[in-house]
């Protein structure tokens, strides 16, 4: 994800910050996604949000569900659905593993950020991941509060 800064086409569009907080992300995949035109332009103005949404494997498809994507006004007539399932693209190589992965005992795909690639393209990352239970957060939040701490205590200890 880390691409240039002077790039005028990179831009992210949507970021799921919670999902790394509420899920141990095993590994990542990027996903084309299937958009309609008034999606596209609404997207060009910055008005989605993936923190509800999940990905599935239905019927030898991916699909991207209750991704929210706001409706563009000029579009009137020829608007589309906010929260429509939408089909992500991969190859069937990747799709068997997602399955694979899915079948697994509280594993699930996450979507972790939505944005414009350097082609102008939209693309979805993708978190195969378990859910945590609230041992693991209060884990989580004691060792960043730790690493916050120590690095204070280097920068003015010394």
């Amino acid at each position: 994800m880390a691409k240039p800064k002077t790039d005028p086409n990179y831009k992210v569009i949507a970021e799921n910050r919670r999902a790394r907080y509420d899920y141990a992300i095993d590994s990542d995949i990027e996903c084309g996604v299937i958009l309609q035109g008034s999606e596209v332009k609404s997207l060009r103005s910055g008005q989605s949000n993936i923190a509800d949404s999940y990905a599935a494997v239905e019927e030898g498809e991916l699909w991207l569900v209750a991704a929210y994507i706001a409706p563009y006004e000029q579009a009137k007539q020829f608007g589309h659905l906010e929260r429509r399932k939408r089909k992500l693209l991969v190859s069937k190589k990747e799709l068997s593993r997602l399955w694979q992965a899915t079948q697994r005992k509280g594993m699930t795909l996450v979507p972790l950020v939505m944005y414009f690639n350097h082609r102008g393209k939209v693309k979805v990352k993708l978190g195969i991941a378990k859910g945590k239970q609230n041992h693991d957060k209060r884990a989580t939040e004691a060792k960043r509060d730790w690493g916050r701490q120590k690095a204070r205590l280097l920068r003015h200890g010394e």
